[in-house]
């Protein structure tokens, strides 16, 4: 069965979900994981993406998202600060690069960000681009075609904002806003230019056919980098007691992931230092290929180097020349 769907997606068909079910329920997990390394290679070759992210805005956030540190609705001991200075995102942006990371993103904290606060971004963006060739994303809530504009304006190539889980688990976790203005965000940053990143958590209590219908929601948004963060529970938020994901089902949902958008960058993101490095280096050869690296926002991130030589290890290229193809209807 694995190797008949192996054939169909690389002659061109799409997963079904049904396949999709009857592949996370099957026992043959080494030939699932090794149809998963064919199908990354043959769309995708070996090239590995990378990009770095700078906390510029931290708690005090109205949303109540059940997994997160930074929301004001739980006692955590998340560091609470307003925006850093045009200064320190142009020295963040500028070590990155020099480090061989492709892309550098200022992520916020808060529902969505005022026209002030894009402003201030926007000089930030302006710095950075004075002193690197870095390729620019932003992270900023829910943003209006307007903002998005002069955050384009300024240098941003990439918008990132995640869906988060299934649409079927979504309102169990976060009850301030919908994965329809997430989306509404997405179409206004592609009608201004900008490529899309967006992904999620997994182990958030969803079961595997949720994250089977996670896969097919990005697909069928044509999304083509998806960060893959894993729960790392919080004291204070209402998930800090759910249990850790097995590396079968970590594992298995990688090559399901693969799968089921066959064109996309898989993305190692918050949360992996949970991962052993041989569970990192199984992932990578299953379908995980880039990696957002550094300090990532409220919890443990991966060095650059050891990144980068983790991806050489197991046979990826670090390259730059990473842009995803824009195929989507606007």
């Amino acid at each position: 069965m694995i190797q008949t769907i192996e054939k169909r997606l690389i002659d061109g068909s799409a997963l079904t979900l049904e396949e999709a079910l009857l592949l996370a329920a099957t026992p043959h997990k080494e030939e699932l994981y090794e149809a998963a390394h064919r199908i990354t290679r043959h769309f995708m070759g070996d090239a590995f993406d990378t990009c770095s992210i700078i906390n510029a805005k931290s708690g005090n956030c109205p949303e109540d998202c059940k997994w997160c540190a930074q929301s004001r609705h739980y006692a955590t001991t998340i560091e609470k600060y307003g925006l850093l200075s045009p200064e320190i995102c142009a020295e963040q942006a500028e070590y990155n690069r020099r480090q061989g990371i492709g892309r550098f993103s200022l992520v916020a904290s808060g529902r969505t960000a005022s026209m002030a606060e894009i402003h201030r971004m926007a000089a930030s963006y302006r710095a950075i681009k004075e002193k690197t060739d870095i390729k620019c994303c932003a992270s900023l809530g829910l943003l209006s075609e307007e903002k998005l504009q002069i955050l384009f304006d300024h240098g941003v190539t990439t918008y990132h904002c995640n869906m988060e889980t299934a649409p079927s688990f979504f309102p169990t976790l976060c009850s301030t806003h919908t994965q329809d203005e997430k989306l509404d965000t997405i179409r206004a940053a592609r009608r201004v230019g900008m490529r899309v990143c967006s992904g999620g958590i997994i182990g958030m209590g969803e079961s595997m056919e949720q994250r089977i219908e996670f896969a097919f929601f990005l697909r069928s948004i044509d999304v083509y980098s998806i960060p893959i963060n894993i729960l790392q529970p919080i004291a204070g938020t209402p998930l800090e007691h759910t249990p850790p994901l097995t590396e079968e089902e970590y594992l298995t949902t990688v090559a399901l992931f693969r799968l089921i958008n066959p064109r996309a960058f898989l993305r190692f993101s918050g949360g992996r230092a949970q991962l052993s490095p041989e569970v990192q280096r199984k992932a990578i050869h299953i379908g995980i290929n880039a990696a957002i690296t550094g300090d990532l926002l409220t919890t443990t991130g991966s060095k650059a180097a050891e990144d980068m030589e983790l991806a050489r290890t197991c046979g990826m290229r670090v390259t730059n020349q990473t842009d995803w193809e824009v195929s989507y209807d606007h």
